[in-house]
């Protein structure tokens, strides 16, 4: 492989590593495990193996895209559990991480391909999509948000939502309404 070959490599591989540590910046802001340099990794090595397959293989570039998503479907699955509670239900928590981290991967394969203003555009709405929800004017439109707890998070309210994780975990605190 040539010095410019390389150099193409090393640019859609730093960006694919950029764009997936904005997108774990979100996640880690917003607390939850996987953050920056799970999903800077994650996106960075979806980047390097779709590049090399483009600029190498090109010709069964597809196969390599295909595991990438299969092996990232694996890990995402891997994030995803679920909490039970003293009744038996419970609720499934990880979904959203593991959303998140199959879009730094498409992100990553976006950058690995070469095609870079998709791979932004698509880092930007990514990044939108998870920030809506806490917009003050998405909660003039969404009545079912309540307004902020005492910590100054907003909380949704609903028939799963309405208690705040305390000391005993389901302990019920006072319900937030509007």
């Amino acid at each position: 492989m040539d010095l410019e070959a390389q150099a193409t490599l090393i640019g859609r591989v730093a960006l694919g590593a950029a764009l997936g540590y904005v997108i774990g910046f979100e996640r880690e802001f917003r607390g939850k495990p996987a953050g920056e340099r799970t999903f800077g990794l994650l996106s960075l090595g979806a980047a390097a193996v779709t590049a090399v397959g483009v600029l190498s293989f090109p010709a069964s570039a597809e196969k390599v895209i295909a595991g990438v998503i299969t092996g990232v479907g694996f890990l995402g699955a891997g994030l995803i559990f679920r909490e039970r509670d003293a009744e038996g239900g419970g609720q499934v928590l990880g979904l959203t991480t593991a959303a998140s981290s199959w879009a730094a991967a498409a992100l990553g394969i976006l950058a690995g391909a070469g095609v870079y203003l998709s791979a932004i555009a698509a880092c930007v709405i990514v990044v939108l999509i998870l920030e809506v929800n806490r917009l003050p004017i998405y909660r003039k439109i969404d009545p079912s948000q309540g307004p902020p707890g005492r910590d100054g998070r907003w909380r949704r309210i609903g028939l799963r939502d309405h208690r705040l994780p305390g000391p005993g975990r389901g302990t019920p605190h006072r319900r937030l309404t509007g």
